[in-house]
């Protein structure tokens, strides 16, 4: 088991700026194209959150208007689980802020495709194309101009906390699944639970699925998406899909996720971990870094969701978030200079630093051994990982799908076949 007190961040920076958040959150109003600012070199920034704790959109724009004291950066930070839909109703309204944050390809409402392809975005200069990872452009670029600048390398497997773990004795991380699952057992009878789960969110019950799927399709098919954009496989036909969802229901049976999972809001995953009464939960890397700063007494550590018996550990990893320029804004040079700034590679440390993920460049050159990351390290620095999945999948309706039937089957009203279906059909629209 890992040593407790250990510096987790793996850069010497995080959090090294003051907690600006209340300061930051008074200007958090819907700015769009002709909205606040008190100079012509302001500009409004909006981004996803699902916590209260100090964001690091937050973080780095207050170190930009500590270099740029001539500008004023208004802050419009959403809930999380209702961020793509309000984002898309402030684009259509023209009223949307004049950097919003999106994800890469257009398997999400936020996806920078489909964004792109309604005219929401305007197109970024050459600084951004430099962040762009070889092979990853399709998800970034629509018809062959770029409208998102990628700002991390984040890996998504199961934060965990290593300290509640040694304190109920659990001895070193489950390396196959049957393991975990014995530990769920054991962990029920002492009151905790191995999962806090967020089922009442779909982010949270997609997210979960998709990172068994990683060790059960992805591990050995890493281009299983395009195998289904080709029309060679479907999900319903796929039994590494079957066996990941499979895996869901039995965790639930099993009672690895916390009594009320079904109903568990995101705060179910931030109390769980803080107070211990779950060891981990299926969220982005960053988390650590954020349930860290919480309670700085424990350790939060990134482990590979084990594999099925006999097979080997694989993780999600891709650049999960970028920034796009509103088309609409009528603020524009002052939103491209604050987006070059970003891309600089300090600034890319630096939000790398600040939000706990890795640097969007980079990475094969970090040591990140006495880290967060160092569990998953030798998978990272290998290339044992793939991007989210549905970053390429051709619509939202697909992760829908995927996520509310992870729901219906924690509650028994959708069979594993019922949801791989309904996929299916989404994928077809």
């Amino acid at each position: 088991m890992t040593q407790h007190g250990r510096f987790l961040p793996y850069h010497g920076r995080v959090l090294a700026l003051p907690a600006v958040g209340a300061l930051l959150l008074t200007a958090a109003c819907s700015g769009g194209g002709d909205g606040g600012g008190d100079t012509e070199n302001g500009f409004s920034l909006t981004y996803a959150t699902s916590n209260n704790l100090d964001s690091p959109y937050e973080l780095l724009a207050e170190a930009y208007m500590e270099e740029n004291p001539d500008v004023t950066i208004e802050l419009a930070p959403q809930p999380n689980d209702r961020y793509g839909e309000t984002l898309r109703t402030q684009l259509q309204a023209g009223n949307a802020p004049d950097i919003v944050q999106t994800s890469p390809g257009s398997g999400q409402s936020r996806g920078i495709l489909p964004l792109a392809e309604a005219g929401f975005l305007e197109p970024l200069d050459g600084v951004a194309a430099d962040l762009v990872a070889s092979g990853s452009e399709a998800l970034f670029y629509y018809e062959d101009v770029l409208y998102g600048q990628p700002v991390d390398l984040t890996v998504t497997g199961f934060v965990y906390n290593a300290t509640a773990a040694d304190a109920l004795e659990v001895g070193t991380f489950p390396e196959q699944t049957s393991d975990l699952l014995d530990l769920c057992g054991t962990l029920t009878d002492d009151g905790a639970s191995v999962i806090a789960l967020a089922g009442a969110a779909p982010p949270n019950t997609g997210m979960t699925a998709m990172s068994v799927a990683a060790t059960r399709v992805y591990a050995d098919a890493p281009d299983w998406n395009q195998q289904r954009a080709d029309g060679e496989v479907t999900f319903a036909d796929s039994a590494g899909w079957k066996d990941a969802l499979e895996t869901v229901v039995e965790l639930n049976d099993s009672g690895c996720f916390q009594p009320g999972a079904e109903g568990g809001g995101f705060d179910a995953i931030t109390n769980g971990l803080v107070q211990g009464t779950s060891l981990g939960a299926f969220v982005p890397g960053g988390t650590a870094s954020e349930l860290q700063s919480a309670a700085p007494d424990q350790e939060f550590v990134i482990e590979a969701f084990p594999p099925a018996d006999g097979g080997d550990p694989f993780v999600l990893a891709s650049s999960n978030y970028s920034l796009s320029l509103n088309a609409s804004s009528e603020r524009k040079q002052a939103a491209q200079d604050f987006l070059d700034w970003a891309a600089e590679p300090e600034q890319a440390q630096l939000f790398a630093d600040l939000s706990g993920v890795l640097p969007v460049t980079g990475v094969d050159g970090l040591d990140l051994s006495g880290t967060a990351y160092e569990p998953v390290a030798d998978l990272v620095q290998s290339g044992s990982y793939t991007a989210l999945p549905n970053a390429s999948w051709p619509n939202q309706s697909v992760y829908d799908e995927l996520s509310t039937g992870v729901q219906g089957l924690l509650t028994g009203q959708n069979t594993v076949d019922d949801v791989l279906a309904a996929m299916d059909d989404a994928w077809e629209k």
